[in-house]
């Protein structure tokens, strides 16, 4: 049975805590806010309202939630330890370098950071190939996806349990080939967010006129079949070559601030397509 220490007790920290002992893992939560056990206590609460929802079959027994005041105690023996501390870089590795001092050499260490690369995080460690990104969305408990991102350190082996153990506790991991800031997900959000930002800036648009071109508009196509399977359909027979053939030229006209786009060439499109 996996054991699970969650470095962290905010909001990601605890939504990944009930993630794990709700799919029957034992966790150990380790964080120095005196209010991190209702913290946690809160998230799991609502986490057993509304996970077995998302499931047609029982879930497992749940696992243990225990609270450790050190660094020892809680990754001792631990299989999965995820790192959910503040977007400070040197915070991170310093934590990382006293993990792996007293962690077993086999254990997955991960961090549900949304914007540094593997390879920052490992920067000072002794085992570089032993930390890994697993980047999850709020609330962890409901949102399937996590991105999961190695470096050139990392052993395939260990993305590829990675992967099984994320699997495992109902994830749907999303192996990311290469290295980039901000991983993919939220390099997306963060464009629409910068238009969005802009429409409401310019008096065009207010907040809630944007959450409902969203949520009541492609935000309901998306929910299904993401962004280029939306546009393979609506290239009709001709399928995704078809759209982009069509519409492509349209990326160049001022419709948005984000202007800055790639060349519609053949190959391009002929690798889209297929």
């Amino acid at each position: 049975m996996t054991t699970v220490a969650i470095l962290g007790a905010g909001v990601i920290g605890a939504g990944w805590a009930a993630r794990f002992a709700l799919m029957g893992r034992d966790v150990r939560v380790c964080d120095p806010n005196p209010d991190a056990a209702r913290i946690v206590g809160a998230v799991m609460d609502r986490a057993r309202a509304s996970l077995p929802a998302l499931y047609d079959v029982a879930l497992p027994a749940p696992g243990r939630i225990t609270f450790h005041d050190t660094l020892p105690d809680a990754v001792a023996g631990a299989d999965w330890i995820q790192e959910s501390l503040p977007e400070r870089l040197e915070m991170k590795r310093r934590l990382f370098q006293a993990v792996q001092a007293v962690c077993a050499p086999g254990a997955i260490i991960a961090s549900s950071t949304s914007g540094f690369t593997p390879t920052e995080l490992q920067g000072g460690a002794t085992r570089p190939g032993q930390i890994i990104v697993a980047h999850p969305f709020n609330p962890v408990y409901l949102i399937p996806v996590v991105e999961l991102v190695g470096s050139a350190a990392t052993p395939s082996e260990t993305l590829d349990r990675a992967a099984d153990m994320l699997t495992a506790i109902g994830m749907s991991p999303l192996r990311i080939g290469a290295e980039i800031p901000a991983h993919i997900a939220d390099r997306l959000l963060e464009s629409v967010w910068r238009e969005a930002l802009w429409l409401v800036r310019d008096g065009i648009a207010t907040t809630a006129q944007i959450d409902d071109a969203i949520r009541l508009g492609f935000g309901l196509r998306w929910a299904q079949m993401g962004l280029f399977e939306t546009y393979r359909i609506a290239g009709g027979a001709g399928g995704m070559a078809h759209f982009l053939e069509q519409f492509g030229p349209a990326l160049a006209w001022p419709w948005s601030r984000l202007t800055d786009v790639p060349e519609m060439d053949a190959d391009l499109i002929a690798t889209i397509a297929a």
